[in-house]
């Protein structure tokens, strides 16, 4: 284990991106279970509210990522330095997108259904950390051969390629696969030539005059919902923990009144809870 750990993360200078995700995933991993200790009023932690404010644990993380980022841009290719900043980045990265929902509607949304979408983008970005690690090249120029890679037209091609493959996705409403397909092309291939979803750019760009085209999409998207919206959400409340839902919980933990119930006085309308339940 030892061996191959040296000569697949250490020798090829590796270890600092495997620091930064083990540290990423670690220190997302423990946030979720303190912060569902303190929804459930076990264990000794508490929300730092210091004067009445709430302090998100997004604000230490952004001082976090902002000292490792700095810190490995200037510290040398190698050595002790690279290696703490790189485990300091991760813990910062981790506690901010424990809260990406937050940052994403400006509220605070963590036990709410839309918290769901920090879960979803805490997998997402570890899975491209992964791939990243394992030896994925962005845009796939790593699947070239020596000849291609000798060519300057066939590598500007495969760019090119790639590149349109993963706008298109992007455009249809594919976002994972786009996101993955930035390292595996024939992911951000199978986002490009399938139907896009509703709603997306490229359906109200193009889907407009063709009837046909906007029910098949429509009919795709809820038979795709419907077949993993189940499996989505169990492994998103295996993960980060069950939302508060407001006939089932009543509000959740004091501490969290706002995230469970919807946030800001000015969302109220868009909720339509009763004055009283707010």
């Amino acid at each position: 284990m030892g061996h191959w750990f040296y000569r697949n993360i250490v020798e090829p200078g590796k270890l600092p991106m495997f620091l930064a995700l083990a540290s990423f995933v670690l220190t997302f991993a423990v946030t979720r279970v303190v912060v569902r200790m303190i929804r459930a009023g076990k264990g000794p932690f508490r929300n730092v509210t210091p004067g009445g404010m709430h302090i998100h644990h997004v604000v230490p993380g952004v001082v976090l990522t902002v000292i490792g980022g700095f810190g490995a841009v200037g510290s040398a290719r190698q050595g002790v330095g690279l290696a703490v900043c790189a485990v300091i980045f991760g813990i910062g990265a981790g506690l901010v997108l424990d809260e990406f929902a937050l940052i994403l509607h400006l509220d605070d949304v963590y036990w709410s259904e839309q918290g769901r979408q920090s879960v979803e983008v805490v997998v997402l970005a570890t899975a491209l950390a992964l791939l990243t690690l394992s030896g994925a090249s962005p845009l796939g120029v790593d699947g070239l051969t020596d000849e291609e890679e000798q060519g300057r037209a066939s590598l500007i091609i495969t760019l090119i390629g790639n590149f349109v493959f993963v706008i298109v996705a992007f455009a249809k409403g594919k976002l994972r696969l786009g996101l993955i397909g930035t390292l595996v092309p024939l992911v951000a291939l199978v986002g490009a030539v399938r139907l896009a979803r509703p709603g997306s750019p490229w359906a109200r760009r193009f889907y407009r005059n063709r009837p046909r085209a906007r029910a098949r999409a429509t009919l795709r998207a809820v038979h795709h919902d419907r077949r993993w919206a189940r499996p989505r959400r169990a492994l998103q409340d295996l993960i980060g923990g069950a939302p508060d839902r407001s006939e089932e919980s009543g509000g959740g933990a004091p501490d969290r009144a706002e995230e469970s119930g919807g946030g800001a006085p000015d969302r109220a309308e868009e909720s339509g809870a009763p004055d009283g339940d707010r």
